[in-house]
């Protein structure tokens, strides 16, 4: 900060590349010259010596350098409050998000960054159906805005991705490759990703996977069965019954070092001993054929005796067997088998198997059911996952206390209501957001003829009528945990343009530049309420949209107080010495005001400056002082 200026505070998102060009200067600073990128030098500090123009093995496709251009443009807009579509707005600290997940995803990086648990997406499955979004790093928000009518359209329209384009698999590519990229900047270094996906893009999403996460943080690939009947497609050879969902970590190292959740297999290991232990299964003591091991002689309780080679020696055999830790199979005439108890393997991590059964994790017309009994509308959501499918993924993703499980395709918000569910049976207090395009529900669905316009006002009123359906159980009816408590309610934002008039760098006409200055005479939009612009600067100062903000009043001024004055926020288009002195003497880490409080004023301003750098002086730490 200099000293006779404030620090100016940005409006637009994370900028991903300047900070990552900034870890790499911290890590590899004889790679830098003249503050660019000698790329040659990178790869020698690598020990890579691949030659320029050397072909490699990856996942090529058109518009893949474009997508660095999306990823790297910093978004603009922001996130606005919608109090009366929210429930418990000012305590709860669950979100629904309604906009496009990209720009969402932008906007989330500064606040959120390294602090997700879990994702889970159900992201388009690329059938030919479904909306693709066609992002483009000059005006992704200008398509977004113009698609939920919220500027004039120009032609700007979401639309289904067919196969006659000729870049089918290319345009679900270049979707889906800067969503992830940003979703792994959000995961925590022990969060885990799951994506379901079916047959038409499974191999591209394994390898774009492995691209955006490292092949060796790949944690598994699960088969779900999501439908319990068998179906009868005469055109299909093989009758698919199964989807996909594939499993990768943030840092595989790291998550085995914290450990994994549990999650019951049952039908899996029996007791038919009654063993004290509990549950079990069993596995051949005799080595396969490819193994080698200790030869000698085991006798049955029949008799029977059996000379191989066996997994251990003969006195780990002994040792097991005194243990009542094997097993003599057909009718005690069998090969002796080693027990293994159920707890070892919930303990371990390995109880989850990559088959994962419809009666077990529920199925898709599980999830339908779950609806139509909510809504009383047979089909207001096409195949909904079950509930139990996803509250299955946030056990083994070892979510706790308050972690969060984030979904950006939210569909019909069954994340969220899956994330209630797991909280109540496990006495936890996760935190779920979801974020959810307003995509149109078309006039011939029962959703839009019972009212419902888009996807997102029925994930909306999904989870209003399950916080409902909770709240009136009583006591003795349903089991809260040992909380007494559930967090029920949830925040709506939705994305909209910034509430600030910014700068066009690009504007190259002079009748364009000329707009452009005649906008920042007064830059703040005048429809945007005192809430609206508190929120944007709130997220884009680095903090949560669900941390505690209280009104204050300061020298006849109102003040916000963010998380219990760390940043104090105020907006008022007066600014005076004595609102000055306190909010220094309330000894905040940083100060936000609207640069048009100051009247022009640049003496009050260096003065500003000077009395946080003075209170700073004082503490040796300092007072991040910021206009807007």
């Amino acid at each position: 900060m200099s000293n006779n200026a404030s620090e100016k505070m940005e409006l637009t998102s994370m900028d991903m590349a300047q900070e990552k060009r900034a870890r790499l200067k911290q890590l590899f600073p004889e790679v830098f010259t003249e503050d660019r990128i000698d790329f040659d030098q990178l790869r020698r500090v690598m020990g890579d010596w691949v030659e320029p123009g050397k072909e490699r093995y990856g996942l090529n496709w058109p518009g893949k350098a474009e997508c660095m251009k999306i990823i790297q443009a910093p978004s603009i807009a922001t996130l606005k409050p919608a109090r009366d579509e929210s429930v418990d707005f000012d305590t709860t600290e669950n979100l629904f998000i309604e906009g496009d997940n990209l720009e969402v995803l932008k906007l989330l990086q500064k606040a959120y960054f390294g602090k997700v648990k879990m994702i889970y997406i159900d992201p388009p499955y690329n059938t030919g159906k479904e909306f693709i979004y066609p992002d483009k790093y000059q005006d992704n928000l200008d398509t977004y805005l113009a698609y939920t009518g919220q500027v004039d359209d120009q032609g700007k329209r979401f639309s289904t991705n067919t196969d006659a384009g000729g870049r089918f698999h290319a345009n679900w590519l270049n979707m889906m490759y800067p969503r992830l990229y940003l979703a792994k900047n959000l995961l925590r270094e022990d969060g885990v990703i799951f994506i379901s996906i079916d047959d038409n893009e499974i191999h591209n999403l394994r390898e774009l996977c492995d691209q955006v996460f490292g092949e060796e943080n790949f944690e598994g690939h699960i088969h779900w069965r999501r439908r319990h009947n068998q179906p009868n497609d005469p055109t299909k050879m093989i009758g698919l019954v199964a989807e996909h969902i594939l499993a990768y970590a943030k840092n595989k190292s790291y998550l085995k070092e914290v450990g994994v959740g549990k999650i019951a297999l049952t039908g899996t290991f029996t007791n038919s001993d009654n063993d004290p232990r509990g549950p079990w299964a069993s596995k051949p003591w005799k080595v396969g054929s490819d193994q080698s091991g200790s030869r000698y002689k085991i006798t049955t309780p029949t008799g029977t005796v059996h000379d191989e080679e066996w997994m251990g020696d003969e006195n780990n055999f002994k040792r097991l067997l005194a243990d009542n830790r094997v097993i003599f199979p057909d009718k005690g005439n069998g090969a002796p088998r080693k027990k293994y108890y159920e707890s070892e393997r919930e303990e371990e991590g390995q109880c989850a198997n990559n088959w994962w059964s419809h009666d077990l994790f529920g199925h898709n017309q599980e999830g339908n059911k779950e609806n139509e009994e909510l809504f009383g509308i047979k089909n207001i959501f096409s195949n909904p996952k079950p509930t139990k499918l996803i509250r299955q993924l946030t056990a083994i993703s070892n979510a706790k206390g308050n972690d969060i499980v984030m979904d950006f395709f939210a569909g019909s918000g069954t994340t969220g209501v899956s994330v209630l569910d797991y909280n109540r049976l496990n006495n936890e207090k996760c935190k779920y957001i979801c974020v959810q395009l307003p995509e149109t529900c078309y006039e011939k669905t029962d959703a839009f003829k019972s009212g419902y316009k888009n996807i997102a006002d029925i994930g909306k009123e999904r989870m209003r009528r399950v916080a409902n359906a909770i709240s009136e159980k009583t006591e003795g009816e349903l089991d809260l945990g040992q909380s007494g408590a559930l967090d029920l309610g949830f925040k709506v934002f939705k994305l909209s343009r910034s509430n600030f008039k910014i700068w066009d760098g690009d504007a190259a006409k002079a009748e364009d530049l000329a707009r452009q200055l005649e906008l920042h005479v007064n830059h703040i939009d005048p429809a945007s309420g005192p809430e609206d612009i508190l929120y944007e600067l709130l997220l884009k100062a680095g903090f949560e949209l669900t941390t505690r903000i209280e009104k204050r009043t300061m020298a006849g001024k109102d003040v916000y107080a963010v998380a219990d004055g760390a940043l104090l926020v105020c907006l008022d288009q007066a600014i005076t010495p004595e609102l000055i002195d306190a909010l220094a003497d309330a000894d905040p880490l940083q100060v936000i005001c609207l640069d048009e409080g100051f009247k022009g004023n640049d003496q009050l301003k260096t003065n500003a400056v000077q009395t946080f750098k003075a209170r700073a002086a004082s503490r040796e730490t300092e007072i991040v002082f910021r206009t807007v």
